[in-house]
């Protein structure tokens, strides 16, 4: 059987620390959070006895690597100055929050250009990760592929590579593929999994792919519908999951959820759904 590192989202309410022992307790051996209300602009410092609680926590647990993921206000691409200014002063602060915490990724929505073009966004995602690494922070950047929405921007591996290789630090800068963006992208990871990756690694090269968001997906292939669902129930289903877990390529990444939790399964569900469909 693929000895995989399975997790999902978890939440710190309470404190940072309480997001470990509610992950060791439905089954993950890795784990995403927010460090802050993902919701706000807003945030308060991180007391100092609760990053000591976390990281003995996280060392008593066992439980690794953490990923850390941007608060969803914030537009990397945003053309309105007061926005794009919060925006990267938020990014700054998520990076040095996770040196703090010891955790070594951050991923991040790429935003939207609101319709002023594709090389305008990109040029203000590049100026934005240049002021964020220029912090010289032990955390990498993580760039996550999006579903396709109208004036997104990260849809394709050839627009995550454009913005990679123009950054200031490309080696501080990786991939978090998300299965249900690529899907509703365009790219076949229910019948084609393997294809996908191979075009990943040509393009913007697979040693750059850091984590994997597993999610299956409501809308269909193409459809640009970034909406998550539960293992296998969803148009990627079963059939697809086993062929994506099929490729020994991800064995060793993080495989984190971002599943909903409702009367058809909750966390610890679809963590045992997806050991299930691995290779036996």
């Amino acid at each position: 059987m693929a000895k995989l590192n399975v997790g999902t989202h978890v939440s710190i309410a309470g404190s940072l620390d309480r997001a470990i022992p509610r992950a060791a307790e439905i089954g993950c051996t890795t784990f995403q959070i927010f460090t802050r209300n993902p919701r706000g602009w807003a945030f308060s410092p991180i007391p100092q006895e609760e990053m000591g609680a976390f990281a003995e926590g996280l060392r008593r647990a066992g439980l690794s690597p953490v990923v850390d993921h941007m608060p969803y206000l914030p537009n990397l691409a945003s053309p309105t100055p007061e926005v794009y200014e919060k925006s990267v002063a938020t990014f700054k602060a998520e990076l040095l929050r996770c040196d703090m915490l010891g955790i070594p990724y951050l991923v991040t929505h790429l935003g939207s250009h609101l319709g002023t073009g594709m090389d305008a966004g990109r040029g203000r995602i590049v100026s934005a990760l240049d002021e964020a690494l220029a912090l010289k922070t032990r955390c990498m950047a993580l760039l996550e592929n999006t579903a396709g929405q109208r004036n997104s921007l990260g849809t394709t591996f050839g627009d995550l590579l454009a913005i990679i290789e123009k950054a200031a630090s490309p080696g501080r800068i990786g991939v978090c593929l998300d299965t249900c963006h690529a899907f509703a992208a365009g790219y076949d990871v229910k019948t084609k999994f393997g294809e996908v990756l191979d075009e990943l690694d040509s393009v913007v090269g697979i040693e750059r792919l850091k984590v994997m968001h597993m999610n299956d997906a409501i809308g269909g292939l193409g459809s640009h519908l970034d909406r998550h669902y539960h293992i296998g129930l969803g148009m990627i289903g079963e059939d697809g999951f086993r062929d994506i877990l099929a490729d020994q390529r991800i064995h060793a990444l993080p495989l984190i959820m971002e599943t909903p939790i409702d009367e058809r399964r909750d966390d610890r569900g679809n963590i045992e759904k997806l050991h299930e469909l691995a290779p036996h």
